[in-house]
């Protein structure tokens, strides 16, 4: 591995040394397999991984059984959110855990050894009442940047400090000791856990990043992907994301705004959709830059722009680690973003591409001026992304080290 990664071990098992024996894997989400989000990015990669691998992993989600069980349900949310965001999400959690409990008592019924590799608390909290014995262990992947509980808080639907938010943040620290291993993404995340639950850092736990398959290997490149080596650039930068104030793109737009000022047009392309949708339009016609920015929705496979913009561009508050990140150093492609969560752990300051602060827009619309103007220091930060990506982040390797730590 890249000596300047920082640690990404696990702890408790040699991960050099091959596993006794290759266990089952159930992957257990509250969340569809098709979708665009990171969790089910990290799904998707996971399950591609060890089916390639040849272990048995099969997914388990609420949407598994006949649609008129399910859709009537979960539609209902629809109906409560209006009344009550916060009733809104209890009812998400709560039927989306029901309805995945229920299918894990299916997949778990005959008591064959497994683990459930869970992708969130309620989902390992259906895990755990599923199984038949010991020899069905859990473990649980860290996601969530803070909480469960306070990204729905920054979304805006349940109250900070309020019952639900509480209850939510109980139900973490019961399940963080209930399961049988932890997997965080980054080591940020795990410091942040075993800050607030000192007790945790004596379980089972490993640190194991997001990966995704190299998406320049042809039996992963889905047909027609732009690769780095087109000459085809559709803008300077690119940010993929929900349009939402957790991922502050407004913040984006002033960078671009106060590069204009400095005389430098920078095109940024912004790939999603979102509450804030309708602000951020009328936010860049304010500040003068309608002209530079191209608002493009919500596009399926988003991450096969990347290649062609410049240099991808990341202002969220808080990540614990962003896959958006890796799929950009995957297609060598520089990254701009805050030294904030896990960030500081994917990339090195001036070598992939370059911390931005999140605090002073003239100082960021800087750095990216400087990097975007030297052809041979973008060349090498190219390089330099693609290189990392293949040491730290590629499926095969990583995969194997998540595996044997699911095995031991």
């Amino acid at each position: 591995m890249n000596a300047r990664m920082p640690s990404v071990k696990a702890m408790d098992i040699p991960l050099d040394r091959p596993a006794a024996s290759s266990a089952i894997i159930r992957v257990a989400s509250l969340m569809r397999r098709e979708g665009q989000t990171g969790l089910q990015t990290h799904v998707r990669a996971v399950l591609a991984a060890m089916q390639k691998a040849g272990r048995t992993a099969t997914l388990v989600t609420p949407f598994d059984p006949p649609w008129w069980q399910v859709v009537p349900v979960f539609g209902l949310r629809k109906l409560v959110e209006p009344v009550s965001s916060a009733a809104g999400v209890w009812w998400h959690e709560h039927w989306h855990k029901v309805f995945l409990e229920r299918m894990l008592r299916m997949h778990l019924q005959g008591g064959e050894p497994c683990v459930v590799y869970a992708q969130c608390p309620p989902s390992a909290q259906a895990a755990l009442a599923a199984r038949r014995g010991p020899q069905q262990r859990v473990v649980m992947v860290v996601h969530f940047n803070e909480s469960q509980a306070d990204e729905w808080a920054g979304k805006g639907l349940i109250a900070p400090d309020g019952r639900l938010f509480r209850a939510i943040r109980a139900r973490e620290h019961q399940i963080l000791h209930q399961v049988d291993g932890l997997v965080f993404v980054s080591d940020y995340m795990r410091r942040q856990l075993c800050a607030r639950y000192p007790e945790i850092a004596q379980a089972r736990h490993a640190v194991v990043p997001n990966f995704i398959a190299d998406p320049q290997e042809p039996d992963t490149a889905p047909a027609g992907r732009p690769h780095r080596e087109s000459n085809s650039i559709d803008a300077d930068l690119i940010n993929i994301g929900t349009l939402e104030p957790r991922k502050n793109q407004a913040y984006l737009l002033h960078i671009v705004a106060a590069a204009r000022r400095r005389g430098v047009s920078l095109r940024v392309t912004l790939v999603g959709d979102g509450p804030d949708h309708a602000m951020l339009r009328a936010s860049a016609a304010t500040l003068g830059i309608a002209d530079l920015v191209r608002f493009a929705g919500f596009i399926p496979d988003a991450a096969g722009l990347i290649s062609k913009h410049r240099a991808y561009i990341h202002v969220a508050r808080l990540e614990s680690l962003p896959l958006v990140l890796i799929e950009a150093l995957a297609h060598g492609v520089p990254v701009f973003a805050p030294a904030v969560g896990g960030i500081p752990e994917m990339f090195v300051d001036g070598v992939e591409g370059s911390m931005v602060p999140l605090d002073d827009a003239d100082a960021a619309a800087a750095t990216i001026i400087q990097r975007l103007e030297s052809a041979s220091g973008m060349a090498a930060a190219a390089a330099a992304a693609r290189q990392r990506f293949l040491d730290c982040f590629e499926s095969k390797a990583t995969a194997a080290r998540l595996a044997a730590f699911l095995d031991a």
